[in-house]
């Protein structure tokens, strides 16, 4: 490999380096170069499917957080190919801003800022069946109030008894009060303030990052959430290509199993190529082909059938699975290659 054969952007690194790593970017460059023809993508999933046959299915804990528990391994991994629109276990890592980060107290009262509480925490909610009663206790002001405007009643000294027509109202009332919602971001249930390489950060269970991200102190460039679509609605596609391939390669790096980061890159190109997060799947990528016999040979293979013989529908045979299906040279490697050959002219046709 000659430096000159290096595109242009990549020759102004170059130029920067010393001796020795430019000869290693040399070699990285010339391993990481693709020869024409190359099934890049069944290279991606043989190498991505292979590893995960030998990943574990059990639930660890998340670093640093004794309290969290989430999924890693096999689960994990099959909720980001399938684009799953709520991980199983929504974690949020709250990093605060310079002025904020080394104040433990401003932590703690950020986080408590943070964690839902309803009125069925501050409060004590029964029906009173012989009476026809709903009655409510609390000792908190603030839940007072709300009580006070939802029920359009006066209470005594935190005491609230409501009489309703029938008890399936009563226990309507009951359900709308115990789903009201005092203070924090919704979906957060739970916040944990711990220590990370010298400064306090915030770790969350639950998941709602547009909410965090408007609140003050929070440092809006680091704070991260691994439910990839709160991401995608919140920064765009490019963000969530990015989680995607983070997301992918911490489960892989959690398990010790090496994959080539461009076979991850290559996936998560696919799955946002659109401008929206698909599946890897009938609903995503695969459902998606062109191809009638590429669909069909993937699942549901009576259904595209039919499908195309009623809609008069027309397979071009340009991808791999259509061609190894009819028999033909499928087009990797050699087979993107065509010949064609001149006939030179014989004697006789000059005549």
């Amino acid at each position: 490999m000659k430096p000159e054969n290096l595109p242009e952007k990549l020759r102004e690194t170059y130029n920067r380096l010393d001796k020795k790593g430019k000869q290693e970017f040399l070699d990285d460059y010339q391993k990481a170069s693709v020869v024409t023809g190359e099934a890049v993508g069944t290279v991606a999933a043989q190498s991505i499917g292979e590893p995960g046959t030998q990943m574990t299915l059990r639930t660890f804990h998340y670093a640093g957080v004794v309290e969290l528990a989430v999924p890693l391994g096999l689960p994990r991994l099959i909720e980001i190919i399938d684009a799953k629109r709520t991980p199983k276990n929504p974690i949020m890592t709250i990093f605060l801003d310079k002025n904020h980060s080394k104040d433990k107290e401003h932590a703690e009262k950020i986080a408590k800022k943070l964690h839902e509480e309803y009125l069925k925490d501050v409060c004590t909610i029964s029906i009173d069946v012989k009476k026809k009663a709903l009655r409510v206790e609390t000792k908190d002001e603030e839940a007072e109030k709300i009580i006070e405007k939802l029920t359009e009643k006066k209470g005594d000294n935190g005491v609230f008894s409501i009489t309703e027509k029938s008890l399936s109202e009563l226990k309507k009332l009951k359900n709308k009060l115990e789903k009201k919602r005092l203070i924090g971001v919704k979906g957060i249930q739970r916040t944990f303030v711990r220590e990370y390489h010298g400064e306090y950060v915030i770790y969350a269970e639950g998941s709602n990052l547009k909410a965090v991200l408007n609140i003050e102190g929070v440092d809006k460039d680091r704070t991260t959430t691994n439910d990839i679509f709160q991401i995608y609605e919140t920064l765009g596609i490019e963000a969530a290509r990015n989680a995607i391939i983070v997301e992918a390669k911490k489960v892989l790096d959690e398990q010790n199993l090496e994959v080539d980061m461009r076979h991850i890159m290559l996936v998560a190109d696919q799955m946002t190529v659109t401008g929206e997060v698909q599946a890897v799947g009938r609903t995503g990528i695969s459902g998606a082909k062109e191809s009638v016999l590429a669909r069909a040979a993937f699942e549901e293979t009576e259904k595209h059938i039919l499908n195309a013989a009623i809609y008069g529908e027309i397979d071009t045979l340009d991808g791999v699975a259509e061609n190894i299906i009819i028999g033909q040279p499928i087009p990797v490697g050699t087979g993107t290659v065509e010949l064609a050959v001149k006939p030179m002219k014989s004697k006789k046709d000059k005549k």
